[in-house]
């Protein structure tokens, strides 16, 4: 497999297809498509038609989107996703809310790991989008089926989907309540978050 990537640094959907094939295990070839350059769209559309970051090429084809990579991987490894039916939707449905809304955490709170400020405005409509943040992680716990520090319990493809938030929130110094913030510390000790992280932070 190749899984197209953009900048560590920035490419917050980069991440959670590098994290979900990391978490399968299977060997993969990392190809690099930096961000902000002249050709960085004629780059991406030689892989994909789709033109956007992550990208895996598979012996089925190549597949776009990093919630499609999620489940392309889910369904050729097991335990990716919670083992509950219960857990397993409510996993399913918050990453899908995180894939196709929170814009405005996502304009004010752009996705840096070297970023390290506190916000100095938060909008109404920041403000709405943190509180639901909020609420949906708070939901994924309350659906969790072990009393592991992950966002089920147990870890999954929802940690994979929701770590570059960890990030977000940290580099703006966003404070998360109680055992958020606990699952915030473990996405950081997570070792294949320490390696993005690590390579992230030499980018230029």
């Amino acid at each position: 497999m190749q899984l197209v990537i953009a900048d560590k640094r920035y490419s917050s959907w980069s991440l959670r297809g590098w994290l979900a094939v990391q978490m399968a295990g299977e060997p993969f070839e990392e190809i690099l498509v930096r961000l902000y350059r002249p050709d960085t769209r004629a780059r991406l559309l030689t892989h994909s038609g789709a033109g956007k970051v992550p990208i895996l090429k598979t012996a089925h084809g190549v597949i776009a989107d990093s919630l499609a990579i999620a489940e392309y991987l889910a369904e050729r490894h097991a335990g990716l996703w919670p083992e509950s039916v219960a857990a397993r939707a409510m996993a399913r449905s918050a990453c899908a809310q995180m894939h196709s809304g929170f814009t405005a955490l996502r304009q004010a709170m752009p996705f840096d790991l070297q970023h390290d400020a506190a916000l100095q405005d938060v909008s109404a409509q920041l403000q709405a989008d943190l509180d639901r943040m909020f609420e949906l992680l708070a939901e994924c716990r309350a659906a969790r089926t072990s009393d592991g520090p992950w966002l089920f319990g147990e870890q999954s493809l929802a940690d994979a989907y929701f770590a570059p938030i960890a990030v977000r929130l940290r580099s703006y110094q966003v404070a998360l309540p109680g055992e958020l913030a606990v699952w915030a510390d473990t996405i950081y000790q997570w070792p294949a978050f320490k390696a993005w992280q690590a390579a992230g932070l030499e980018e230029t």
